[in-house]
């Protein structure tokens, strides 16, 4: 029998959602590191994903051997991407632990399922581990604030899935943790502040503004 992610003994408290937007924030800037409360949970290195390490993550590519990486597509020579065994599993994930986790890829350092759960997405059919921790997710919103900010967020999340072919660069494949990540980024624009409180709302932004930062923040120059 499937378990219930609403189930209060199954569900996970996720934190305040203005402070963890903050955190999340912090760490996709490269200022710290996503702190996660996986307890235990493998499901990001057990899922069949192609893991980014940037070549100047000099230390994290002296743990791993050469023959498990290789190029990136689409990205400059010196990036790579960490692959997966026959089973779908992390090559450094050993007896059910990181092998390597003192010296693990920056993309490890920063991944968040609560991602998922704070843009509304359900996950990609192929990680469906993933989705399943995801959905047991629970935000608190102590404030006004922390959740126009939740809203926001699932609103540029659902602007982006429905525009994805038209703002992505490079006609890059669509993926919910990436569709996610990138609502979080750009969430801002999709508040506004009223100038009197100083209480955030959400609104409607012209999609010509939402493009524009896409690419700002993608760093893209060939965006359709």
């Amino acid at each position: 029998m499937a378990e219930d992610p609403t189930d209060p003994e199954l569900t996970l408290a996720a934190g305040d959602f203005s402070s963890w937007l903050d955190e999340m924030e912090g760490a996709l800037r490269g200022d710290r590191r996503s702190d996660v409360p996986c307890d235990g949970c493998t499901a990001c290195c057990t899922s069949s994903q192609f893991v980014h390490i940037g070549p100047d993550e000099v230390e994290t590519l002296a743990h791993i051997p050469a023959d498990l990486v290789f190029p990136a597509p689409r990205l400059p020579v010196g990036h790579v991407l960490l692959g997966y065994d026959e089973r779908g599993h992390c090559p450094m994930l050993i007896d059910n632990r990181c092998s390597i986790y003192e010296h693990r890829p920056r993309t490890c350092r920063t991944y968040d399922c609560r991602v998922l759960r704070a843009a509304g997405l359900e996950g990609d059919d192929d990680k469906g581990s993933i989705a399943q921790q995801a959905r047991r997710w629970r935000f608190s919103f102590p404030t006004r604030a922390a959740r126009a900010e939740y809203d926001a967020v699932g609103a540029a999340a659902a602007f982006l899935d429905q525009h994805w072919d038209v703002i992505s660069a490079a006609s890059a494949p669509k993926s919910a943790i990436q569709i996610a990540v990138l609502a979080i980024e750009v969430h801002h624009v999709f508040l506004r502040h009223d100038e009197a409180s100083g209480a955030p709302s959400v609104v409607d932004p012209d999609p010509e503004a939402v493009r524009t930062e896409v690419v700002r923040v993608m760093g893209a120059t060939d965006a359709t």
